[in-house]
Parts: C-alpha cells; structure tokens; sequence
C-alpha cells in the first residue's frame, strides 16, 4: 500500500512540474519592435481561452514636428502547446503615421503580418513570456509598398509580463 501510494504521490508531484501554467484570462503586458516604422511600441496580449488570444500595440513619438503613433491589433491561435511553450498562428493590422524627413511632412501608413510563432518562458519564471515570429508582411512605408518575409526574434517580436 505505501509503495502504490509513493507512486502515486510521485507520478502526480512529476506531472504538476510537466505542465505550463495556464494563461487562460492573464493580461499580458510588454514592449514590441515589429513595426516598419521601428518605433518601439507598447504591447498587450489577453489569452481568452486555450485557443485563442486578442492582441494590441500602441507606440508614439511626440517632436517640434508633430506626434507619430502606431495604433495595431493581432489575433491569435494556437496550434501546438508544451511546456512552457505555445506554437501559434497570427494576424496582424497596424497603422501608422512618420514625419517624411524629406519635406518635414506627416505621412501614413499601414502593416499587415500573417506570421508564425512561439512563446516561451523559462521554469519558475511562467509569468514571463518572450516570442518570436516568422511569415509574410505587406506593408505601406515611405511611399513605397512592401510583400516580403518576415522574422521577428524575441528581442524585436515580444516581451510580455503577465498579470
């Protein structure tokens, strides 16, 4: 009876180290660098549930010349899940506005990312979560338009701490 008991007590005590914990209803709150315009921008995740998740960034930069922003959304869905690892599909939309250094002249534009992704966080550090993503980008900056590959390492993709 107390060897079954130790195994039991010890297959239970293993698998609870096994398993991630749950982001299901934790905001993420972080920083990003993804943009095209490379303003580093504020970043929010919310895991809805297993499956899903809502995204957004925001990012500013106030001058004499004006004020450029960068208001985006992103949609995730999660395809494969391990330990301490989450493997995701993701859409992204972003617009934004530069200064033309050109003429000094406020000009807009806009981001759109169809990528994969993983996020991942160290044992006894879950509530830190680090990214990075690789897909394919359309793009709108400088007056030029962009369809390209793209590849975000966690440095430039997301950091995120959940609350």
């Amino acid at each position: 009876m107390k060897k079954i008991l130790f195994t039991v007590l010890f297959i239970s005590s293993y698998s609870s180290l096994c398993h991630g914990s749950s982001l299901v209803g934790r905001l993420g709150i972080g920083a990003t660098n993804h943009l095209e315009s490379k303003m580093p921008a504020i970043s929010l995740k919310l895991q809805r549930n297993r499956s899903s998740a809502l995204g957004g960034h925001f990012a500013m930069d106030s001058s004499s010349n004006g004020l450029d922003y960068a208001l985006g959304i992103k949609g995730y869905r999660y395809i494969y899940e391990e330990p301490q690892l989450n493997f995701y599909s993701a859409l992204a939309g972003t617009y934004f506005t530069y200064t033309n250094e050109a003429d000094d002249k406020t000009e807009q534009g806009y981001q759109i990312d169809g990528t994969f992704g993983a996020e991942f966080s160290f044992q006894g550090l879950e509530s830190v979560g680090f990214s990075f993503e690789f897909g394919i980008g359309l793009s709108e900056y400088q007056k030029e338009t962009h369809l390209k590959t793209v590849g975000h390492n966690m440095m430039v993709s997301a950091v995120h701490f959940y609350l």
